[in-house]
């Protein structure tokens, strides 16, 4: 699987079990909503400074945004 793909699916995993809308993760982090959404659907090529805050605004470490076994997510 593509890293982005696996990272935004985590950050998705996490932005949900925290139960967190797109627009506060946005918004802890200090970018626009609809980055997320790249960053989700594996669009968007993460920085190690993005990797940092979505890690800190999920309350996660950075490692676990790179966990290869992503359960799938219900919405």
């Amino acid at each position: 699987m593509d890293i982005r793909r696996i990272f935004g699916a985590n950050v998705r995993r996490y932005r949900l079990a925290a139960g967190l809308s797109q627009e506060a993760v946005a918004e802890r982090m200090g970018v626009d909503r609809a980055y997320i959404s790249g960053i989700e659907r594996g669009r968007q090529n993460a920085t190690l400074l993005t990797i940092w805050q979505a890690s800190q605004a999920l309350g996660v470490r950075p490692v676990d945004l790179f966990d290869e076994n992503v359960p799938k997510v219900k919405a």
